[in-house]
């Protein structure tokens, strides 16, 4: 595919992604984002088919870029289980505070609870990553430097449930913070490196071994 159709074709998915978190899946339409994209409808459905093959694109394009930073991370022998743990804590609070557009349109579609294919085939791409934190904490666990009894599935809901709780409940959070969240600029300067500190001192108190003197 030469340079412009793979402009037009990620112009078209930062359009979808935006209109999606806007509207979510169910109110948005094809046309209304073929008529904000500058494209007409008959390149929108030969690049992706059909409003859910969109959807899930701009679903892939996002999650699979992390993906792959996840198991270089994973693969990387020069650093230790729990380098790896603090590495994904930073690289995701960075992906959540510069992704509000994409992180609403991922809420709003987890909370509608959908089930048949399109929700089988969501599932299935964030499990993805998933897979990826689960191997860390299990090299970690193997390799003596995490606890032998941690609970790999509360560690996992525990990173995404602190920012699925603050950035999805913005009215709320703002007013228990004393601080909008909603502003870019306090998101980045006070919010992202509060919720940066929080995991890694919650998270190495309770998987990282007592006697490891890692990053002391």
């Amino acid at each position: 595919m030469d340079k412009d159709k793979i402009d037009k074709k990620d112009h078209i998915l930062d359009v979808a992604e935006k209109v999606f978190s806007e509207l979510g899946f169910d109110g948005a339409s094809t046309r209304t984002i073929s008529g904000e994209a500058g494209v007409n409808m008959a390149m929108l459905n030969y690049y992706f088919g059909s409003k859910e093959g969109l959807f899930l694109a701009v679903f892939n394009r996002k999650i699979t870029s992390f993906q792959n930073l996840l198991q270089n991370l994973g693969n990387d022998e020069s650093m230790t289980a729990w380098n790896k743990i603090e590495k994904y804590v930073e690289m995701y609070t960075e992906r959540v505070v510069n992704n509000n557009c994409f992180q609403k349109m991922l809420y709003q579609e987890m909370s509608m609870q959908r089930r048949g294919d399109l929700a089988d085939k969501i599932s299935e791409i964030l499990m993805k990553n998933v897979s990826e934190v689960r191997k860390i904490l299990l090299d970690g666990i193997g390799n003596g430097e995490f606890n032998n009894d941690i609970d790999i599935e509360m560690v996992i809901a525990t990173i995404y449930g602190t920012k699925n709780f603050i950035i999805n409940a913005p009215q709320l959070t703002s007013n228990m913070l004393g601080y909008d969240i909603q502003n870019d600029k306090l998101l980045e300067e006070r919010l992202k490196p509060r919720i940066e500190a929080y995991l890694k001192k919650l998270l190495k108190a309770y998987i990282v071994k007592e006697h490891d003197n890692t990053n002391k």
